[in-house]
């Protein structure tokens, strides 16, 4: 090793030669014990500074590399800590083959049923808001307004269930909106639907306990509930929503939890009856479930009035009400709300900062202002025009090219996606796949079922598809339906 070599490393020379000496170490030219030279004598040898010098023995020092006897010196140390790190020993040591623990048996199931997409945006993706159209100016200067001279307390962690300010502003909305039984005490922010379920399962819940889950419904509930060892029962869903079966005769399991959209059924898009939510309420009190009311998209209906919340129907309802941000401004800000029965909202505050650490208050100050300032409703009612306006002009393609029995009979003029039939005999995730392939995103309704029950067909979201681009994004969904 001299000075070119270490130059030929195109590094500055103290990094140059702890990489040389490092190597060395590595691959055995080195062996455990072996003495280095002191610091002068090799940078008096290299020609280099004895700082130099220094830095690359004090570097193998701070890696474990050398270990420093004072009044001795510098020797290598007998183990390099690759040989913690790498799964495999080198081939001539001898050493048995080190094999890497793998995935428990739950992680593997959650992979193997993983079903988030790579890809978020573009048509037809469901679930997805048109972001472009989000007020961002406005918010803007709201966010550089908290940002110019910050509280540090808005810079620090988040204990009691997010900012007080946020959890009034939202308090205030769902009253005036959802017709939710609250106070801004009850009001618990969190980043986004699957870590209020993810809270709702670990604090209420135990392994083996049974979660009635709408058959279909969606997959983020069920990973969840499947990771956290939680039982699954589907439960049938028509025209009316779940079908609210009879524990009393012993063939359902009394349920711990009862995970339900009722005002826009995801997938479907059923609206659950009056009749069916009194006989859910009922079956939850008799059995001392949780109803969790996931209220996804409520905020987008095109017609008529709308629904209000399970949980607003009756005083002290055994129902957790869960909702977000995502659809209604973005799904990057990673942003939803519990809220919960007065009973368990301190105990929830506590157990989210355990588990969670929450943060992100300078980000709920600006939401909270932008909520204050009537921005927030008025950007909903604006995205409510513009959604109904291309839900339209997809229903009627969809009418004219394949007929009116290709829209889903449940579907309710609501939310951000519909769901088009296909024959029975299709393959629906056949048909989706030959749709990413030419750019079309098309999720196959068949993977939202738990049971071997299932229906063929397609999501098709269409908040985030411009008006004039549907028609062409259509006409190739269309080419890959009828090659299939």
């Amino acid at each position: 090793m001299g000075t070119a070599g270490i130059a030929a490393l195109g590094k500055p020379f103290n990094r140059g030669l702890y990489e040389c000496i490092r190597g060395a170490i590595q691959d055995g030219s080195l062996a455990p014990s072996t003495r280095l030279p002191p610091s002068r004598d090799l940078a008096a040898e290299l020609q280099l500074s004895r700082n130099t010098v220094m830095y690359a023995y004090e570097q193998l020092l701070a890696e474990g590399y050398v270990h420093a006897r004072i009044g001795s010196g510098t020797f290598v140390a007998s183990t390099a800590p690759e040989a913690y790190l790498n799964a495999t020993q080198a081939s001539g040591s001898g050493a048995a083959r080190v094999t890497m623990p793998g995935l428990s048996p739950r992680g593997a199931r959650l992979l193997r049923d993983a079903a988030a997409s790579p890809v978020q945006w573009g048509a037809f993706m469901p679930g997805v808001p048109d972001v472009t159209r989000f007020p961002y100016r406005r918010y803007a200067q709201i966010s550089a307004r908290l940002w110019s001279k910050p509280d540090p307390a808005l810079l620090s962690y988040s204990y009691d269930g997010g900012l007080p300010a946020l959890r009034e502003t939202v308090a205030v909305h769902l009253r005036l909106a959802r017709s939710i039984r609250c106070a801004p005490e009850q009001v618990l922010i969190t980043e986004g639907i699957h870590q209020a379920i993810d809270l709702v399962v670990r604090l209420l819940g135990s392994p083996g306990d049974v979660a009635w889950v709408e058959e279909p419904s969606y997959w983020g509930i069920r990973s969840i509930l499947q990771i956290s060892d939680i039982a699954m029962q589907p439960i049938a869903v028509d025209a009316d929503g779940m079908s609210v079966p009879s524990v009393a005769a012993g063939t359902t399991p009394a349920p711990r939890f009862v995970f339900v959209t009722p005002s826009h059924q995801y997938p479907l898009g059923a609206v659950m009856s009056l009749a069916r939510r009194r006989a859910l309420l009922e079956l939850a009190r008799q059995t001392g479930a949780w109803i969790v009311e996931d209220d996804y998209d409520s905020e987008f209906r095109y017609s008529g009035q709308p629904i209000p919340s399970l949980q607003g129907l009756e005083p002290d309802a055994p129902v957790i009400y869960i909702g977000t941000f995502s659809k209604t401004l973005f799904p990057g800000l990673r942003m939803g709300y519990l809220v919960l029965p007065p009973a368990l909202a301190t105990l929830f505050q506590v157990g989210h900062a355990e588990l969670y650490r929450g943060g992100h208050l300078l980000t709920q100050a600006a939401i909270a202002e932008f909520m204050r300032c009537g921005e927030y409703a008025a950007h909903i009612r604006r995205m409510r025009l513009l959604y109904g306006k291309r839900r339209a002009v997809l229903a009627g393609l969809i009418t004219r090219f394949l007929g009116p029995h290709s829209l889903h009979e449940h579907a309710s003029n609501a939310g951000l996606h519909l769901v088009l039939r296909l024959p029975d005999e299709a393959d629906d995730q056949a048909i989706s796949t030959a749709c990413k392939a030419r750019g079309i995103l098309a999720r196959p309704l068949s993977r939202y079922f738990i049971g071997p029950k299932v229906q063929q067909g397609l999501l098709l979201g269409y908040a985030c598809v411009p008006e004039e681009e549907i028609g062409p994004a259509f006409a190739i969904l269309l080419e890959c339906i009828r090659k299939a």
